[in-house]
């Protein structure tokens, strides 16, 4: 089923979790405990990571993860799809295996530079901007397409309201909803959405959360994409970072208190960025579910 509709039926707010392809048996394993484990919780969809920069056969995989957990866990599940690598053909290609897979959804992205690169330089005969993919796709085929956006603005925009414009471009050239880059700061989202609304921009927009479980790991990460780590919660970990186990727990505990307001106030769901383990996710969802947060919230 496609994900608008999905987020458009739903009584109860949306829960999704993000995958990526692993690379490594121990990654496979790893990545089918994870499912087993959070396939029992009933998202409304997951999503896989596309193999930028990779190989063909590890863009493939993307597809194939896909075509697996639509089979043997019944679950929906979108493929990540990126400009990065692919002239257009190649890029039409991948929609139809995509299409001949049975995927309806597509979560359409410009994507990073390849490793080893800081500067994004569009494949000869491809495209440049994630609108253009998501015209070509809009265009030809059928899919549900999902794309992405930035509370904290994209690192690479030159200013929030640029930014802003260029994601009604690409709501306007037929993103059916918004899944965002991860944050731990509600005022920026709730402030993003609001200048979304202003300028237009109606369709749902799904904050993506990921549990604390490492400091270094979050560091590095924040540090890559732009995104914020407020001074409060920045201060508790570095009281952590000798104790894995404490930054874990904090990190669970925070990340249930940031989405359960984030539902109380009327966020269409959350969608979890999960790095391929279940423990946090699982543990952040089933507190949700018992609370129960979004009970008499104004949808946003």
């Amino acid at each position: 089923m496609r994900i608008d509709e999905r987020l458009a039926a739903g009584s109860e707010p949306s829960f999704s979790f993000e995958f990526f392809p692993p690379r490594t048996d121990e990654g496979e394993r790893n990545l089918g405990l994870a499912l087993a484990e959070l396939a029992r919780l009933e998202p409304t969809f997951v999503s896989v990571t596309y193999g930028a920069g990779g190989t063909t056969d590890q863009k493939r995989k993307t597809v194939d993860i896909v075509r697996s957990i639509k089979a043997q866990h019944g679950l929906e599940a979108m493929a990540h799809f990126t400009c990065v690598g692919a002239t257009v053909g190649e890029l039409r290609e991948t929609l139809d295996l995509m299409r001949d897979a049975g995927i309806e959804n597509v979560l359409a992205l410009r994507g990073d530079p390849p490793p080893g690169e800081t500067e994004w330089t569009a494949t000869e005969g491809g495209l440049s901007y994630s609108r253009e993919l998501i015209d070509m796709i809009r265009s030809q085929y059928d899919f549900a397409i999902g794309a992405a956006c930035f509370p904290e603005v994209h690192i690479h925009a030159a200013s929030p309201e640029s930014d802003l414009r260029y994601l009604k471009e690409k709501v306007d050239a037929g993103a059916r909803f918004l899944i965002t880059q991860l944050f731990f700061d509600n005022g920026a989202y709730w402030d993003f959405v609001a200048r979304a609304r202003d300028l237009g921009i109606e369709v749902p927009i799904v904050p993506g959360i990921m549990p604390i479980t490492n400091y270094e790991q979050i560091t590095r990460f924040t540090e890559m994409c732009g995104a914020t780590i407020p001074f409060p919660l920045l201060r508790e970990l570095g009281l952590r970072a000798d104790q894995p186990g404490a930054v874990a727990d904090f990190g669970v505990a925070y990340a249930t208190l940031q989405c359960a307001e984030l539902l109380a106030k009327g966020a269409p769901g959350i969608h979890f960025y999960t790095l391929n383990k279940s423990p946090a996710t699982r543990a952040i969802l089933s507190a949700l579910r018992v609370l129960a947060p979004w009970r008499d919230a104004v949808p946003a």
